[in-house]
């Protein structure tokens, strides 16, 4: 596979989103087969993991450990801290003594000596963006950490932490069903030299076609509360997976890989991490990265997709109150 760059930061140019495999989208995945999905990854060419501490939590970042240790000094590893006790439902915590408790404990569950990617997952109002960056800096320093990251960060906030060490990367939301980012963020990133890692590139599956009104979700999966994903928006919404399917089937790829496709022709330092349980699926994905989409392509899914307008909040009130800050 293709490498990127995110900042001074060489990555394949499609990551593994992790979060999937223990957290979030149903049940988790048997250990054995998450390790093996991991590592199938890593043989087709991905160098790119994505985790977190709350992902679990902590269970995730010990299967990515365990799946990647044979091969760690070939692969970069993205982690994350913010939340109390590592459970997003019990409130943002960046104190600096929080980041180095967290950095610590990350480090053994994933079973390394440093961090390559260390991310703020969410901005904590209560605590200043300096001193923030100033505790990553320290813990660059010590050897700990290797890069900077931020996740759903606002424009100023980005800015004041860069400021006070480079930042190496933005990983947020962005795919053909959230573009929100094109406004102010990329635009910030690309003065910056900020790399950018889009999560979710899929839609949270829903661009993959996958998705309609009848179905189901798990109890534990938080599409069931996502406003965007209720009954009535799949149904209205399917216009915008209508429209990628035309263009999937003249172009003889998958509504997936034109989605991530797409996301790799907008920018060269935009590296998304779809992530899935599913070895068709990891498989589909990569073979995203070797759709060449023309200009003339990209002109005819900005025709057919500008004018759709997505229906739904993309997260529920008390969530969307932690992001874009």
């Amino acid at each position: 596979m293709q490498k990127r760059k995110l900042g001074n930061l060489e990555v394949s140019a499609l990551g593994l989103g992790c979060m999937g495999l223990s957290f979030g989208l149903g049940p988790a995945t048997d250990k054995e087969q998450a390790i093996k999905l991991i590592r199938a990854a890593y043989e087709d060419g991905v160098t790119f993991f994505d985790t977190a501490e709350a992902y679990g939590p902590f269970l995730n970042e010990e299967v990515v450990g365990e799946a990647l240790a044979p091969f760690r000094g070939e692969v970069v590893i993205a982690t994350k801290f913010g939340f109390k006790g590592g459970v997003p439902a019990n409130g943002l915590d960046s104190r600096p003594e929080n980041i180095r408790l967290v950095t610590d404990a990350s480090l053994k569950r994933l079973n390394t000596d440093f961090i390559d990617l260390l991310y703020q997952h969410r901005v904590d109002p209560n605590v200043p963006i300096e001193d923030v960056a100033g505790t990553v800096k320290e813990l660059i320093a010590e050897g700990k950490v290797r890069h900077f990251g931020m996740s759903e960060a606002g424009a100023k906030a980005i800015r004041q932490a860069h400021a006070v060490q480079p930042v190496t990367a933005l990983q947020s939301e962005y795919s053909l069903w959230w573009r929100e980012p094109e406004q102010q963020i990329l635009p910030t990133l690309d003065e910056l030299g900020i790399g950018f890692v889009p999560f979710s590139p899929l839609g949270k599956g829903f661009l993959t076609g996958t998705i309609n009104e009848s179905t189901t979700f798990d109890s534990s999966d938080l599409r069931k509360i996502v406003p965007r994903f209720s009954e009535e928006n799949r149904k209205a919404n399917r216009q915008l997976v209508d429209a990628l399917g035309t263009i999937a089937s003249e172009k003889g790829v998958t509504r997936a890989q034109i989605a991530l496709a797409w996301l790799l022709a907008q920018k060269p330092w935009i590296v998304p991490i779809p992530g899935t349980t599913k070895l068709h699926r990891l498989q589909e994905n990569i073979g995203a990265a070797a759709v060449e989409l023309t200009p003339a392509d990209l002109d005819t899914i900005e025709t057919a997709m500008g004018n759709i307008e997505v229906q739904g909040a993309r997260y529920p009130q008390h969530f969307q109150q932690m992001v874009n800050r």
